[in-house]
């Protein structure tokens, strides 16, 4: 998941060095719902991961 994170970011990155504003602003959207996504997953993973010891 992280790695898609990533991958938007600099496919965001990209598209605003070139001026391409809107798929910059699409995929740099794409790329925080997914880092939020991750980020909530990892939480809860640390969550079970101390409840299992």
């Amino acid at each position: 998941m992280l790695r898609w994170t990533i991958i938007f970011v600099v496919i965001a990155l990209i598209a605003a060095v070139l001026g391409f504003g809107g798929i910059a602003g699409a995929a740099a959207g794409i790329a925080k719902i997914l880092f939020f996504i991750f980020l909530v997953l990892f939480v809860i993973s640390l969550i079970f991961g101390f409840m299992r010891k």
